[in-house]
């Protein structure tokens, strides 16, 4: 993804996994052969293989730097955490922190981590292993997370300690972040800067999780949203039907995702979702009574 800016915002991405191929039907239950094949004409290998239709998906972070701060934006799947029911993402040894380094950015000089929702795979980095105990990763940071979703986790764990929540990332990602006192409870209207050309606010965005949230940027004329999960896939674009398994509304998630891209189509916003494989970054277009992902080389 090539730089955006918004304002005196800078948007790099930091990439963990750039493609994974996920079963078509274990993505999207309701998915079917027909919608697929009406989306081929515009979405290539890079997004669905040719081969098997399995959708193509990259697991990123997002860095935003202003002269002032530096945040990180949902913290991917993380290095060595065990997740054997989900093989893609366990005990994973990936150069992310070289990836955020060769941005010129250390974990020691992150001011904000901002976590749209806490599932697996947007937590992992919030800790790494040292000397056998999960850490902070981002020593200086403040991890910024949904209250009414924390909660509800919280409650999970405090139910039934032994059994992992999240398949453990609550555990081993989210709760040592608490014990550090690095955490922070938020809205899911919460507001962070209203600077004209630095401006972030969290909003709510029900559906994938309970208090799942959207990040919105704006700086002079500029704006941007970094949608988390409301969207998975560019094909949601033009079949927003298509639910997520791991929604826990999916008809509340339904609603968000048509609001979102009805929000941003045809204007000049940026959407940067959780995992749109390169080159990640672009607009939303109308296409007939649905929509487009154009993508920005």
């Amino acid at each position: 993804m090539r730089q955006v800016k918004i304002g005196s915002m800078r948007i790099d991405l930091v990439s963990e996994i750039a493609s994974l191929a996920f079963d078509k039907s274990w993505l999207f239950a309701n998915v079917t052969d027909a919608v697929i094949a009406e989306n081929r004409s515009w979405l290539d290998h890079r997004y669905i293989e040719p081969e098997t239709g399995r959708f193509i998906l990259s697991h990123h972070s997002y860095l935003v730097r202003t002269p002032r701060w530096t945040a990180i934006v949902d913290t991917c799947c993380g290095n060595r955490k065990p997740r054997p029911r989900v093989p893609a993402w366990n005990d994973l040894n990936q150069p992310y922190l070289e990836n955020m380094r060769a941005l010129g950015v250390t974990p020691e000089q992150v001011d904000f981590v901002m976590c749209t929702h806490l599932h697996i795979d947007h937590v992992g980095w919030n800790t790494r292993l040292l000397d056998g105990r999960w850490v902070p990763t981002f020593p200086n940071a403040r991890y910024l997370m949904g209250r009414e979703e924390y909660r509800n986790f919280e409650a999970m764990h405090n139910a039934a300690p032994k059994t992992p929540v999240n398949h453990g990332s609550f555990e081993d990602s989210v709760l040592p972040v608490v014990a550090a006192g690095l955490a922070e409870l938020v809205e899911t209207d919460h507001r962070l800067f209203d600077d004209r050309d630095a401006a972030l606010r969290f909003a709510p965005a029900p559906g994938h999780t309970a208090g799942n949230m959207q990040i919105h940027l704006n700086g002079g004329h500029d704006h941007a949203v970094m949608s988390g999960d409301v969207i998975h896939h560019p094909i949601q674009c033009a079949a927003p039907w298509l639910s997520n398994a791991a929604d826990v509304d999916p008809a509340a998630a339904l609603a968000t995702r048509m609001a979102l891209l009805e929000e941003l189509a045809d204007t000049p916003s940026y959407l940067l979702t959780g995992h749109f494989p390169a080159p990640t970054a672009g607009r939303v277009v109308r296409h007939g009574e649905a929509y487009r992902f154009r993508f920005e080389d």
